[in-house]
């Protein structure tokens, strides 16, 4: 079947659309190519559900090997479950997505992206992003869009626009811009500590491209001859928040300026004067039309909009927030490390307001490198962080089920600010995972994780270039009034427009997140939540340092300890040796654990110090090139009737000929040398298969000590 293909040139680039060609049942459909890059985006909507009270979306992003010329690894050889990078890819969709669909809609909807082909010049992420907002106004569901999204890298001291992997790999800042014609939507970015106008400059820099593709998708409609679906503003019936205003303002408003009690016995207060407005509804005549309208879960909305209401005018016209806290005011904070028996690595727990994180750090051997099966050309992790959100952290019981979507990227939000400032590979060996327990959640638990990972890393003596902190910074937004607020607590998060997270070091930014309730903000006010947030960060940071001022200058005695060394990759074969026995014997010989890397790196663990030096002699031994004339010390290890074998440094043996044991004749070998001897010996030859010919002729032996 033929499609309609449309080209884009692009900072250089063409990218191409090709429409009405794949997916022909799906309600809008896009392949978006650039370079050998192919993503097929689908949008599909199908009926409203009844008695819910949110938007059914559904985001997907599949990977296939085939789009690399690879088969998968697993045991069974196809996809399975998705990989990590395809659910933060994912994620990535939706959250731009969201905000861009009606209140009022509760049409399942899925977006569903699919890699079919992969050019590691061409990344798929923001194509994929792109390509569902084009899916979907093909689709002709209602839709506050076009919505595009690009990423920045920064070279040297240019900004470059959707960068290859390589180039990401060298760039200093790896940052993804999504924006509608309102302004920025989305922003995540991972950054090596870059000060605040640069990352700011950044973000104009990508949102200007944004905006042209947001043209292209306009004019690709427009040559389609489909217009877009604008959502109408549904009328509700005022009746019943008209009702709940006059009922609940005075009660709930004298709630939210009670700034001294605490979030639960808010709750409790709120809760009691919605269970009062219930009753006095429930006593109302059934045909009354209030009643009528509070059927249902419409209630609960009317009441919650009407706190969001009360809520939100309090910040904008008194500055004061639930708490008394002023706009830019960080919660009280508390910090510690060492809080576990030093069995666990690392340990500290971190505590801001009412949330408050475990994390914890363990160090280990390059072997428990995270192997990825998956499109990026990146094949494994030395630096994981996982996090874990269970229910009792908001007072509540559900079932214990594997990590969520919501898990996988805090987790991956955490680790992405804490790269920039780990040790090199060469420096400090050790594979390390931190893994923060949310024990208690009142907003921003994933800064709150990036806080407690640092002191974690400290307590474990890990060498960081710099400690990271983070702050979550929120925003109310009433027509032209814009409040930006500082350390945003739950209820900030769920009835304010942004959750934006900005993590780093003094000297600069590690990782942003910014996640919008709103169809677009401008870039000016992008840059005002960025600057707000760095003295918080600051002050945050100095309450963690605190609680320990630098790591630890010793690890925990039940840390493995790393030797690493570099030795000839051509003579890593001789190592390893015939299936590897060799390097099996010097384990067990040394009771250590020894990893090879292809460049020739070796790293030996062990919780011996001493066991790990004596593996580390013995392939150097191993790998040190012997020359013909070189005297050596060694000792007699095994006699044979032809001769006698001498290892001259460890690992490495060479044998004596029963002719070069002495001047003159040997009938028999142990006549000379036994098992054990200690003898100087000089090489002979080196033949041309390796092996090293020794001789005891005309070489001067160490006298033996004269009998008492």
């Amino acid at each position: 079947m033929q499609g309609q293909t449309q080209s884009i040139s692009f900072d250089g680039r063409e990218i191409r659309l090709t429409t009405g060609r794949f997916a022909p049942q799906a309600g809008g459909s896009v392949l978006v190519e650039c370079g050998d890059t192919a993503v097929l985006v689908t949008a599909t909507r199908s009926g409203g559900r009844e008695g819910i009270d949110f938007l059914p979306l559904i985001c997907d992003y599949e990977e296939r090997l085939y789009a690399a010329g690879r088969i998968p690894g697993s045991f069974m050889r196809r996809e399975s479950r998705p990989p990590e990078r395809a659910t933060l890819i994912a994620r990535l969709i939706d959250r731009p997505m969201r905000p861009l669909f009606p209140s009022w809609m509760r049409d399942d909807l899925q977006i569903v992206a699919t890699c079919l082909s992969l050019d590691e010049r061409v990344p798929p992420d923001v194509l994929a992003v792109t390509g569902a907002s084009l899916a979907t106004l093909l689709a002709k569901i209602p839709f506050y869009g076009p919505m595009a999204a690009v990423r920045v890298g920064l070279l040297g001291d240019d900004f470059v626009l959707n960068p290859s992997y390589r180039e990401i790999e060298r760039s200093e800042l790896d940052l993804v811009v999504a924006g509608t014609p309102e302004g920025v939507i989305m922003v995540e970015a991972g950054a090596n500590q870059l000060p605040e106008q640069d990352v700011i400059e950044a973000i104009d820099f990508g949102y200007e491209a944004v905006c042209e593709l947001i043209k292209a998708q306009q004019a690709l409609l427009k040559d389609l001859g489909i217009e877009q679906v604008i959502p109408e503003a549904k009328v509700e019936d005022p009746t019943l928040p008209a009702f709940l205003e006059q009922e609940c303002s005075a009660a709930i408003g004298e709630v939210l300026q009670h700034f001294e009690q605490t979030k639960a016995e808010r709750d409790e207060k709120l809760d009691a004067i919605k269970a009062e407005v219930v009753g006095k509804i429930a006593a109302l005549a059934e045909d009354d039309p209030i009643r009528a309208a509070a059927s249902g879960k419409a209630l609960g909305n009317s009441y919650k909009g009407l706190t969001k209401k009360l809520m939100r005018g309090q910040i904008l016209k008194e500055g004061k927030r639930v708490d008394g806290r002023s706009l830019d005011q960080v919660r009280p904070i508390s910090a510690a490390a060492g809080v576990l028996p030093k069995r666990v690595h690392g340990s500290a727990l971190f505590q801001r307001g009412l949330t408050q994180v475990l994390s914890c750090a363990t160090l280990g051997t390059p072997s428990d490198a995270q192997e990825m099966d998956d499109l990026n050309p990146s094949t494994e992790k030395t630096y994981l962080h996982h996090y874990n959100f269970p229910p009792y952290s908001v007072g509540e019981t559900r079932p214990m089920r594997s990590p969520g979507r919501r898990e996988i990227g805090h987790g991956a939000l955490a680790e992405r600010a804490l790269i920039p400032v780990l040790p090199s590979k060469e420096s400090f060996p050790y594979v390390l995972r931190v893994v923060s327990e949310c024990l208690s959640s009142n907003g921003s638990t994933s800064m709150g994780s990036v806080c407690g990972s640092t002191l974690a890393l400290m307590d474990a003596g890990v060498p960081l270039k710099a400690p990271v902190s983070g702050a979550a910074m929120g925003l109310i937004k009433e027509g032209e009034e814009v409040r930006i607020l500082t350390d945003i607590q739950g209820i900030e998060d769920f009835l304010g427009d942004m959750d934006f997270k900005v993590a780093g070091t003094e000297k600069g930014i590690t990782a942003l997140q910014m996640d919008m309730k709103i169809t677009g903000l401008a870039v000016k006010t992008v840059a005002d939540a960025v600057n707000q947030a760095r003295p918080a960060r600051l002050h945050i940071l100095e309450k963690m340092l605190s609680a320990i001022e630098k790591p630890r200058d010793t690890l925990s005695p039940h840390a493995p300890r790393l030797l690493s060394f570099r030795i000839d990759p051509e003579l890593i074969g001789t190592v390893i040796g015939p299936g590897g026995r060799t390097i099996k014997g010097i384990t067990e010989r040394t009771n250590t654990k020894i990893d090879i890397e292809d460049g020739g790196i070796v790293t030996i663990a062990s919780h011996d110090g001493a066991a790990a030096e004596e593996a580390q002699r013995i392939i150097e031994g191993l790998t040190r090139r012997v020359s013909e004339g070189e005297q050596f010390q060694g000792t007699v290890t095994r006699v044979i009737p032809i001769g006698a074998f001498v290892e001259i440094l460890p690992g490495k043996e060479g044998m004596i000929h029963i002719s070069q044991l002495s001047e003159a004749r040997v009938e028999k070998v142990e006549d000379v040398v036994k098992v054990g001897d200690q003898v100087t010996v000089r090489v002979r030859e080196i033949d041309n298969r390796g092996r090293i010919n020794l001789t005891l002729r005309g070489v001067p032996q160490a006298e033996e000590p004269a009998p008492v």
